[in-house]
């Protein structure tokens, strides 16, 4: 039994030394944001897709980027305006006049890693034609589907809601993605680390890959295999069960939330080194992968509770699982 045991930790501590490499990347551009830089990794070992949310100005486009230029990997870059069409995000099929036949002309979101700049900017129509890419990863036009390579993760960012321009995701959209975070306003020393360093050039000219699309396919592998006990997964499911039927809340978490928020904690159990799940991982990617899901009633809204709020609570009120969990 000691051989696959060990076997198992090799693995885990090849993928900790590969995303420790993405993560310093990463920060080397995002200075001061390591539990956003992490969310990031989480989301992409457990094969989700990312929501930054944020004022214009805070690093979102950033952090995306530089991500992707850490990952040896095809990327694409989408700036989602009113005027951007369904057909410029998942391609469209064009008559050649020479074969007499029409050629599917791939769209923007055939790429490993997908950078949607401010998709709460185009029309709900355009946004809808991302559902099917996140969701099964792959591409239907004209009645053929086209798969996607994997890895495949869209990181979109976002303006809120009250800015001038801005259409709201709709819930369908929302939910396919696994976590939503915002970056907040650096620190005093980290902005002015970031005089100093964007001052004369950007350090994203100097970012290196340090993984390929290989070695990332591998993670992911690597990540399926992190052992989650039965009581850990009952306390997956109290918890979105719980939100279903809260005071606050007028629409709760789908299975599909649930869904994703194992496979986040598998991750990050992963990242840890662990090949096992801990409800301390459940618990503190509940709001991450929960909040942006959820609609509070009206009361909820005129007692300026957040929806981060109502998650915090489910989880001090769920009870946490105990016994073996390994």
């Amino acid at each position: 039994m000691s051989a696959p045991q060990t076997r198992s930790e090799l693995d885990l501590a090849q993928l900790r030394r590969t995303t420790t490499a993405i993560a310093g990347a990463i920060s080397s551009v995002i200075e001061g944001k390591p539990d956003v830089v992490r969310i990031t990794l989480t989301a992409l070992l457990a094969e989700g897709h990312l929501l930054i949310e944020d004022v214009p100005g805070v690093g979102k486009t950033m952090l995306a980027k530089a991500m992707a230029r850490a990952i040896d990997c095809t990327v694409r870059r989408v700036q989602f305006t009113p005027d951007l069409l369904p057909s410029d995000v998942t391609g469209v099929s064009i008559y050649n006049q020479e074969t007499r036949d029409f050629e599917f002309k791939p769209g923007a979101i055939f790429a490993n890693v997908v950078l949607g700049d401010e998709i709460n900017r185009a029309s709900p129509k355009t946004q809808s034609a991302l559902l099917e890419c996140m969701e099964e990863r792959q591409v239907t036009v004209d009645g053929i589907t086209y798969p996607l390579e994997a890895p495949f993760i869209v990181v979109a960012t976002q303006n809120p809601i009250e800015m001038e321009g801005t259409y709201p995701l709709p819930e369908a959209q929302r939910d396919r993605f696994l976590a939503r975070v915002s970056m907040g306003y650096p620190g005093t020393a980290s902005e002015l680390a970031m005089l100093s360093s964007h001052g004369s050039s950007s350090p994203l000219d100097e970012v290196q890959p340090v993984a390929t699309a290989a070695d990332i396919r591998e993670l992911v592998a690597q990540t399926r295999s992190v052992w989650v006990s039965d009581p850990v997964k009952q306390y997956v499911v109290d918890i979105v069960d719980a939100s279903r039927s809260t005071p606050d809340l007028r629409l709760g978490a789908s299975p599909r939330a649930g869904l994703h928020l194992l496979r986040a904690a598998r991750a990050q159990a992963a990242l840890e080194g662990r090949d096992h799940v801990l409800p301390d991982d459940v618990q503190s990617l509940a709001v991450p992968v929960l909040a942006h899901r959820l609609l509070l009633t009206p009361d909820a809204l005129l007692a300026r509770r957040s929806a981060q709020d109502v998650v915090q609570g489910l989880v001090q009120r769920v009870p946490v699982p105990s016994g073996p969990l390994s």
